[in-house]
């Protein structure tokens, strides 16, 4: 049993405000493994007023002290890269090979910032003014349980990059890795109140910073649902804000794709961290005229998906998070089923041979409408549907009928074609044939996937503002 009695606010671990005690659980055995003491409001004050003393100093540092900084850090996390490994199974149930890629993802944007930072002007011209970006004060950071090491990295990165100082609220549900990420950070050495991680709940921590006076800033990675009430409360003081939510991603299988090639993208796309993933690529347009070819082939495919024991090296896809979330996908499922879509792998129960832990067999349905709720609402679990089209303007159609536009894919034996319907969907981003992910490109979502980007220079220019002098010269 792990206890966890501290937050991090001013440079040192100090014991919250908040006397609240919350169960954490190994997903895979469904046993009680740790329990963190809660911060509340008035910690979320304290690490605010902190971040906001520390401001002056460190929005003056320079380029190079900066990069220092990210080095140092990248460097801290590098060192506890096995410790948060072993965290990241233990509380979030990635599989193995998933799981060492989350732990190096973590120090791998802090070393990304600084190829960002040391080729970013900071001042330029615009005719006969000068452009300096500014940073824009105190950042509020609210990640999410899904990448939580990765998450806080990433954004705390950006804003210490630009100048800004920051405030994190984690989710509670991730406090054995946010221990390690923090433990790391302090030994990076930072000036006090650079950085303050207060471990709470969303509508206590998180609901403090996205209204306190004294944020300026907002970044949040998270469900539509709870973005639309931050931004509403970040209208109040005007913050500069920041959403990256949810989404419904099509695989786009064109119909010159080779399926051989097709259908084991589409399920690493759709089964990605256990299906946990906002780009997951949940709704899979196949040509009509290809569809049975297409559905035998992965259901033949889906069966070697082994949905189990996190560290099984032959497992793929690791426990849903937490009995809610469990319980949310088996809605799902019997929502499926009771709206007529064909079941064609998995379904409801725990896999064969699992009798504890939240494990979810991989599913796939197949005649599915895009106006059924499986295809309409993120279910964030391993549950894919399959939905047929005419032609390639139909797909397309279908593709962009969502209120979502984070990520998109496209499959087809012919790259230039695959471009040219990739420039006519409607998401912040569009693989062809891959799943790469690219650190300097942006990332964010169209519509209700999100507001802002994040990621390389797009990122960072999200914490600073434009301020133009003129007759300086």
């Amino acid at each position: 049993m792990q206890i966890i009695d501290q937050i991090y606010i001013d440079g040192a671990f100090v014991t919250p405000h908040g006397d609240e005690l919350f169960d954490l659980f190994n997903p895979s055995t469904e046993q009680v493994i740790g329990r963190v003491r809660l911060a509340d409001a008035e910690d979320a004050r304290v690490a605010i007023a902190a971040a906001k003393r520390a401001f002056p100093a460190f929005s003056r540092t320079s380029k190079a002290e900066r990069i220092d900084m990210l080095k140092r850090m990248h460097a801290a996390v590098v060192a506890k890269e096995d410790e948060l490994f072993d965290a990241i199974v233990e509380e979030y149930g990635a599989p193995v090979s998933r799981g060492r890629w989350m732990a190096r993802h973590a120090s791998d944007v802090l070393l990304e910032a600084v190829k960002v930072l040391e080729h970013y002007a900071f001042e330029r011209r615009a005719g006969s003014a000068q452009v300096v970006m500014q940073p824009l004060g105190v950042a509020g950071l609210i990640t999410p349980w899904n990448s939580d090491a990765g998450f806080i990295c990433g954004k705390l990165a950006a804003a210490l990059a630009a100048g800004c100082t920051a405030v994190i609220k984690p989710s509670e549900m991730s406090a054995l890795q946010t221990r390690v990420v923090t433990e790391a950070l302090h030994q990076a050495g930072l000036p006090a109140g650079a950085f303050n991680i207060v471990t709470g709940r969303g509508e206590t921590v998180g609901a403090e910073i996205s209204a306190h006076p004294d944020i300026a800033k907002l970044s949040f990675t998270g469900s539509t649902a709870v973005g639309k009430t931050i931004l509403r409360t970040a209208a109040e003081t005007l913050k500069r804000v920041t959403l990256e939510l949810g989404g419904k991603s099509p695989m786009m299988i064109l119909d010159d794709a080779d399926f051989d090639e097709a259908v084991p993208l589409a399920l690493q796309a759709g089964f990605m961290n256990s299906g946990q993933a906002c780009i997951a690529g949940t709704r899979i347009l196949v040509p009509r005229s290809r569809l049975v070819e297409f559905e035998a082939k992965i259901v033949a495919a889906v069966a070697q998906v082994k949905s189990g024991d996190p560290r099984d090296l032959h497992t793929s896809i690791g426990p849903m998070v937490s009995r809610k979330q469990w319980e949310r996908v088996q809605r799902y499922i019997g929502i499926g089923i009771d709206e007529g879509a064909r079941l064609i792998a998995g379904g409801e129960g725990r896999p064969d041979g699992v009798d504890a832990g939240w494990f979810v067999r991989p599913t796939i349905f197949s005649d599915v409408r895009n106006d059924m709720t499986i295809a309409r609402e993120e279910i964030f679990g391993p549950v894919l549907s399959i939905i047929a089209y005419r032609d390639t303007e139909d797909a397309i159609a279908i593709a962009n009928d969502t209120p979502y536009g984070l990520q998109a894919y496209v499959c087809s034996a012919d790259t230039k074609r695959a471009s040219a319907v990739a420039a006519r969907i409607e998401a912040g981003r569009v693989l062809v044939n891959t799943l790469a992910h690219e650190p300097a490109a942006p990332f964010g979502g169209f519509k209700q996937s999100g507001i802002g980007r994040e990621y390389g220079a797009f990122g960072l220019e999200a914490f600073v503002e434009p301020k133009a002098l003129l007759g300086t010269m």
